[in-house]
């Protein structure tokens, strides 16, 4: 914009490095410098009003939200609850204040109106506060429940005293409270509504209130009623809504939960043991809040640290939001994704040379955005000058494996997204040491280099499928399994990449701490067509994305298709198999109900357009077949409904025409489709694992990917990303806590 257009705006507090002098300035424009790092992660002091204490990373955050960035942070440094502050008194311990940032967070909408903030609340196990943290969204979402039930009886019990307080009143006769209107011993209505309010525990001055208020001559009272939904008043009352919370657990802890040892928390003012507490319950605690809530996520402090390129430095304590993204505090990441699917070529073949080169490419963009850009605060803007983390990765891999034929259940197609992964974070790494020889290392890389090498090198071995001779690893990585890669070129090209990144960072070291992270590609997943995000499978072969101005539209995997293809269906074949999964979003011709059949009850022309329009985007013939479709008019005076029909939600248009259900059905799967290829014509059974997505299909599909093949998954491609995984661990709704804690469990156990 500044370069394009002249856009400008006066700094907002951003600085950067000049790459020339090596001088940290302040930036004096808010756009002649842009922000493309996308994830950072800061760190937060135990100081309340100084640089770099708590009120300080609110500010820092909003400058992040603004841009449309995200953040994460380890809020572990911040006393507990009633530590001693050293001016004297009790800290009001950690929860107080992440409440405070999450409200912070919540008044920003970044990156425009319909993005909100995006941050990351990690917390060590050993913190005297961590259950109120494990804690910390369950109970609000038990305050949401309290707030929308309590909300709808409350209204309910007030409206019933209003109305009580009005029998025996004339229209229009003033209120006289000698009428025994408002008295329960001579209003028997209003005794009766008082009853009923006391046994629902309505509060006293609430039903005295309402008395009060048709005393003065009301005869209707509003009480708001809340509802579930994420984006509602009700949970934007309570806390905890705007960030992703993360307990920090380290081999220790996950030992001690296996041995169902003590577990000691610590004051962080003195070190000293604030109490003890059973490990096993802790986990449990953990287990349950995440089933219950989703939250906490947890990351692996030992295994995270014991592939860090860069300990000089410290410690990696946080992530980024999506938790892709871990490295050193007061760091940011450049993300860029590949869209896998773009390099499948037409014998089936996935294109090395195209991809590499491609890798090669965007490493080098990357590397010179770290150039370009500005920082929120001098520290972030030094470290990541120093450290030039880069994040290049991938997306649309279920896409690929599904339009190849390959489960994403599968050893095959978790050795070719193991042996992709490696090509790309080998060639990155080689790159960044061809970059190291022409313009230098990393500043920070001379006191890293054992280390560094240290952690290419065991990548180096996981590419070549070594099972074990890794240095100074406790938890060993899944190794390429090259034999099992359906594409041996990729596992062979991959191997070689780390081959040459080793040797040449030997000789010239590496531009960049760190090359890879695997990032979510959510939204940004549609505009670069890709059918799947990241590292995930298909969520369901048709999809209905929610728009943000209104409205639905149908999105499909175009790699059904090809699938089909490529597993030898025929092109007839092909076309009924894909009508019977996305439908023909027209009821002309179908069977049961049609255009026909639909005039010979009532329907004319003008009727019929109507239904065709709404088809296009429907999830089921029954949701177009209403009043508001058709109009109330053409309903009741040609159709023959009444008003109090047309008033129920649940009113069935098509079966009080005397549709049978089995013409429904049978209509619906021609108009709308099965969205499932279960039941599917041609179809083999031992086809259907290819097209398995994250959740059933359809309204009849049943197969759905378990959980350990997203573990799993995850776990072939870990030993080749220099960062993280962003991803979502799908679960049926018949999950049990000790589903949760079990995937917790062997989530670290592979790496």
């Amino acid at each position: 914009m500044h370069w394009a257009y002249g856009i400008d705006g006066p700094s907002q507090g951003h600085f950067y490095v000049d790459h020339t002098s090596g001088d940290l300035c302040a930036s004096s424009s808010a756009y002649e410098r842009p922000q493309p790092h996308a994830c950072f992660i800061q760190s937060v002091a135990d100081d309340l009003v100084n640089e770099g204490g708590i009120m300080d990373l609110w500010v820092r955050e909003a400058r992040l939200f603004k841009y449309g960035s995200g953040t994460g942070s380890n809020f572990s440094d911040i006393r507990g609850d009633s530590e001693g502050l050293s001016g004297g008194g009790k800290s009001s311990g950690l929860m107080s204040f992440l409440r405070i940032g999450d409200r912070a967070a919540g008044a920003i909408k970044s990156g425009g109106t319909t993005r909100r903030a995006a941050k990351m609340v990690v917390v060590d196990a050993d913190h005297p506060d961590i259950e109120d943290f494990v804690n910390w969204k369950v109970l609000e979402e038990q305050k949401v429940a309290a707030l929308v039930a309590g909300s709808r009886v409350t209204a309910k019990n007030l409206q019933a005293i209003m109305r009580a307080c009005q029998i025996g009143a004339g229209e229009n006769e003033p209120n006289n409270e000698n009428d025994g209107r408002f008295d329960p011993s001579k209003n028997p209505a209003l005794k009766d509504a008082l009853r009923s309010a006391q046994a629902a525990m309505i509060p006293e001055n609430y039903w005295r209130r309402t008395i009060d208020f048709a005393k003065q001559g009301y005869t209707d009272i509003e009480f708001p009623i809340f509802d579930t939904d994420w984006d509602s008043d009700a949970y934007l009352t309570v806390s905890g809504q705007n960030s992703n919370n993360s307990v920090r657990v380290t081999n220790k802890f996950l030992s001690a939960v296996e041995n169902d040892d003590d577990w000691e928390l610590y004051r962080r003012t003195d070190g000293e043991i604030a109490r003890t507490v059973k490990a096993s319950e802790l986990w449990e605690s953990i287990g349950n809040a995440a089933w219950a809530s989703a939250d906490p996520g947890l990351q692996y402090h030992s295994t995270i640290n014991e592939w860090h390129t860069c300990p000089e430095g410290g410690e990696i304590r946080a992530s980024n939001p999506c938790s892709e993204y871990m490295f050193l505090d007061d760091t940011a990441c450049n993300l860029a994704s590949i869209n896998l699917a773009n390099f499948m070529k037409n014998d089936g073949l996935f294109n090395v040379d195209a991809f590499r080169h491609a890798t090669r490419l965007w490493t080098i963009v990357l590397e010179i955005s770290v150039m370009m850009a500005q920082f929120p605060s001098k520290e972030i803007a030094r470290l990541s000058y120093d450290y030039r983390t880069l994040g290049l990765g991938y997306a649309n891999i279920g896409g690929l494996l599904m339009a190849l034929g390959l489960p994403y259940d599968s050893k095959q197609g978790r050795s070719l997204c193991a042996a992709i992964t490696a090509l790309m974070t080998g060639t990155a790494y080689a790159t960044s040491a061809e970059l190291a020889k022409e313009m230098g290392p990393f500043s920070r890389y001379t006191e890293n280099a054992p280390h560094m090498l240290r952690v290419i090198a065991n990548h180096r071995r996981a590419a070549h499928g070594t099972t074990n001779e890794y240095t100074g690893l406790e938890t060993l990585p899944v190794p390429l399994n090259a034999a099992e890669c359906p594409d041996p070129l990729v596992a062979k090209a991959a191997r070689a990449a780390w081959d040459t990144a080793l040797e040449q960072g030997k000789k010239y070291g590496y531009r960049n701490a760190q090359a890879t992270v695997i990032a979510p590609t959510g939204t940004i997943g549609l505009v670069m067509d890709c059918d799947t995000t990241g590292i995930e499978p298909d969520f369901a072969l048709v999809k209905f994305k929610k728009l943000a101005g209104g409205g639905y539209f149908k999105i499909i995997n175009r790699m059904v298709p090809t699938a089909l293809t490529k597993l030898g269906y025929k092109q007839v074949e092909i076309d009924e198999i894909i009508y019977y999964a996305v439908g023909h979003s027209t009821l002309n011709g179908a069977p049961g109900i049609n255009h026909e059949t639909l005039r010979s009850v009532g329907f004319r022309n003008e009727e019929l357009d109507k239904i065709e329009e709404a088809l296009e985007s429907a999830f089921d013939i029954r949701f177009v077949f209403n009043k508001f479709t058709l109009g109330e008019k053409f309903c009741i005076e040609i159709l023959g409904f009444n008003k109090k029909q047309m008033s129920e939600f649940s009113f069935d248009i098509l079966g009080a025409l005397g549709f049978k259900e089995s013409q429904i059905e049978a209509a619906n799967t021609y108009c709308c489709g099965a969205m499932t290829l279960e039941g599917a014509p041609h179809l083999k059974s031992e086809h259907l694992p290819v097209f398995d997505c994250a959740n059933p299909c359809g309204r009849i599909g049943k197969r759905f990917l378990s959980v350990d093949s997203h573990i799993l998954m995850m776990a072939a491609a870990q030993p080749f990303i220099s960062g993280a995984i962003s991803k979502t661990i799908n679960m049926p709704k018949s999950a049990t806590i000790e589903d949760c804690k079990k995937a917790y469990n062997d989530s670290w156990q592979l790496g």
